[in-house]
């Protein structure tokens, strides 16, 4: 019997003002065949620090957290 954890990121969405969220998938497999798995998420608003996240949201937000879409998400934060 072989006992093997393996971890992966298997959904990134962008939402409208520019957050990305993360779906981090633990999968717990027993001779090749899953017998079990979780679910984890977090997001990555614009002007977050990335740089620890996985190579593919790394990638995307490089892309989608621009200076603009990131001073538009700063500002809303501020409340009126």
């Amino acid at each position: 019997m072989t006992l093997e954890k393996i971890v992966f990121v298997d959904l990134i969405e962008v939402v409208e003002n520019g957050s990305i969220q993360v779906r981090t998938k633990t999968a717990i497999k027993e001779d090749g065949t899953e017998i079990s798995s979780k679910f984890h998420r977090h997001v990555v608003v614009p002007g977050d620090n990335y740089s620890a996240e996985d190579a593919k949201v790394q990638a995307i937000c490089a892309a989608v957290h621009t200076a603009e879409v990131i001073a538009t998400y700063q500002a809303a934060q501020i409340p009126a």
